[in-house]
């Protein structure tokens, strides 16, 4: 375990040489290099919040998933009290894997390998031949059990950290809360997971996806281009800055990393179903065009659960995309039907790394509980076109990660900078009810450096 807060890479380089807070650049050596990767894994996967699943996946006694933190494998699982324990899959005894399926369900775990046996809450029932005590005199039961994380369930996403000292959930998310409750606590069903989580592993390093994941608008523009022309981000005709969807609007951000970008309703409205907004009241905003993913009828639940600043911020600016530092993308989105009705997706990606050049890309489709089946249905297929793994979207995004990894293993590539300094400086628009770092006006790059101020903060400690 490092020791040490200035810690030095072999080349002699500390955080301060990687991340120049005074320009606003971040060393492209960041993608590629080995040790760092190293230290990363200890000083943020270790130490901070992850997301690893959904309640709605183990949603029996016994049920159980295998995740990943960092290179930590992990069993995120249900007990017989009901509650959710996330324990490291390592055996104590010889360092094998416990389980070694990817999902199941059972009121016991037992190691293959010399059958040492736990409960879904981490704890060590036992050895085989129990009077012979094969675990041995040293150490007691209640020491050989799994190591356990701590554990949040936020809107049935199931977070987990081992750092037992470390800030609570709700402080990691600090004044973001406000903004986050308007995806994931809508309504008094909840979220539940559209069929399980899909795969992808990219050829690039982790951090390509994540910090993209803060709100960089500017590729919208760009690597987008296409879906532009064709009118599936936007409308056809015009420009394409004047087709760009939401390149206009209100970034939130914290300097721990957390980011959404909030898109005008009439923007949004006018965009997908060519209307205006002009003269309607904030109840009749949300009645013509409720919250991606909700119905008409579970409006009632959305007001009895949200305060009126999160009603006046879904009827007139809602969050639609972002992230949560370190590995979390999210999208909830409007998407237009061949019918010409309006549907949506609602998305959540993790970024997974599994080595300093790869990465897995994990992909959560959701719908409300409530939701009627037709409805599941389309978003499913909204959400499987637009981000799944092979989705339009995410065919452009995941061009252009490996590209990154690849130019920072370049003896010369690797002395190239990454750059943030488009800034707009905090603009609280007026009447603004939520907290955080407000950013009013066009998208630029303050969300984005927010998250490398929260990497270089983990990275310092």
């Amino acid at each position: 375990m490092l020791d040490k807060a200035k810690w030095k890479l072999s080349d002699g380089s500390g955080i301060e040489d990687l991340i120049n807070l005074d320009m606003r650049e971040v060393s492209l050596s960041v993608m590629s290099d080995a040790e760092l990767y190293r230290i990363e894994m200890e000083k943020v996967f270790a130490r901070t919040w992850l997301m690893v699943g959904h309640s709605s996946e183990i949603p029996k006694a016994g049920d159980y998933i295998v995740r990943t933190m960092g290179e930590d494998q992990v069993i995120v699982a249900r007990d017989r009290d009901g509650e959710v324990y996330v324990s490291l899959n390592v055996c104590p005894h010889r360092g094998m894997h416990v389980c070694t399926a990817d999902a199941g369900n059972l009121l016991v775990h037992k190691c293959i390998y010399h059958g040492w046996a736990f409960r879904p809450n981490g704890d060590f029932i036992g050895a085989p031949v129990e009077r012979e005590q094969m675990h041995g005199a040293l150490r007691t039961k209640k020491e050989l059990g799994l190591k356990k994380a701590r554990v949040a369930v936020y809107g049935g996403l199931i977070f987990a950290t081992f750092n037992q000292q470390g800030p609570s959930f709700d402080d990691f998310l600090g004044e973001m809360k406000f903004y986050y409750d308007m995806l994931f606590c809508r309504t008094d069903g909840g979220l539940e997971l559209l069929g399980p989580p899909q795969r992808l592993t990219i050829d690039a390093n982790w951090k390509t996806a994540g910090e993209q994941s803060a709100c960089d608008g500017f590729h919208t523009l760009t690597l987008h281009r296409s879906l532009l022309e064709v009118g599936y981000m936007g409308a056809a005709e015009g420009t394409i800055e004047e087709a760009a969807p939401g390149m206009y609007g209100v970034n939130v951000s914290s300097t721990t990393g957390h980011s959404l970008r909030c898109i005008p309703a009439e923007t949004t409205f006018q965009m997908l179903a060519g209307k205006s907004f002009e003269g309607l009241s904030a109840d009749q905003r949300l009645e013509t065009l409720p919250p991606p993913g909700l119905t008409r009828e579970m409006l009632p639940e959305l007001k009895r659960r949200m305060s009126p600043g999160q009603l006046k911020i879904l009827a007139e600016c809602p969050p639609l995309v972002g992230g949560m530092f370190p590995n979390v993308n999210l999208l909830f989105l409007h998407v237009p039907q061949r019918d010409g009705t309006m549907g949506a997706a609602l998305v959540l990606h993790t970024i997974v790394p599994r080595g300093p050049y790869q990465f897995e890309w994990v992909t959560y489709f959701f719908a409300e509980k409530d939701a009627p089946a037709s409805m599941k249905r389309m978003m499913a297929a909204s959400a499987t076109q637009g981000t799944g793994t092979s989705g339009m979207i995410e065919q452009d995004d995941s061009d252009t990660w490996p590209h990154m990894s690849q130019a920072a293993r370049g003896v010369i590539g690797r002395t190239e900078t990454l750059k943030y300094q488009a800034i707009l400086g905090v603009k609280k628009p007026k009447d603004w009810p939520g907290g955080a770092l407000v950013y009013d006006g066009f998208t630029k790059d303050d969300a984005q450096w927010n998250w490398w101020l929260g990497y270089h903060a983990l990275m310092s400690a």
